[in-house]
């Protein structure tokens, strides 16, 4: 098998994955994925794809991420490998998108509007 790329975004978070055949090992920018990622809520939300078809121990991702806080990255991350585990096997796709990982999260935060202290936040009124 030969390396299989997707990408998944987030909010401002980009995860490019490289997944090839191995043992299971995650590595991002060059870092483990407990080091990268001490929580262990995120360290399951970026496994969760690969918990649902159970190949946990079946491949070795090479992750690239850029931009945005860590639960955006790991959110991204997420949607990155489901499409890179559809790559491989599309039968896999219904129980991805049933589960929810095959749908990117479109919201971002809305711009600072001038005369205004946030996006909607107006300045406090008062008629005195």
């Amino acid at each position: 098998m030969e390396v299989v790329n997707a990408l998944g975004r987030r909010k401002s978070a980009i995860a490019r994955v490289y997944v090839t055949e191995g043992t299971g090992k995650i590595t991002i920018n060059k870092r483990d994925l407990t080091e990268y990622f001490p929580s262990t809520i995120l360290q399951y939300v970026v496994k969760q794809p690969l918990t649902t078809l159970d190949v946990v121990e079946k491949y070795d991702i090479k992750v690239n991420l850029v931009g945005g806080g860590y639960t955006g990255q790991s959110q991204a991350l997420r949607l990155a490998i489901a499409r890179a585990l559809v790559k491989i096997n599309a039968e896999d796709k219904k129980a991805l998108r049933a589960e929810g990982f095959m749908t990117r999260d479109s919201r971002e935060v809305e711009r600072k509007k001038p005369g205004r202290p946030k996006a909607r936040r107006r300045f406090q009124f008062s008629k005195r």
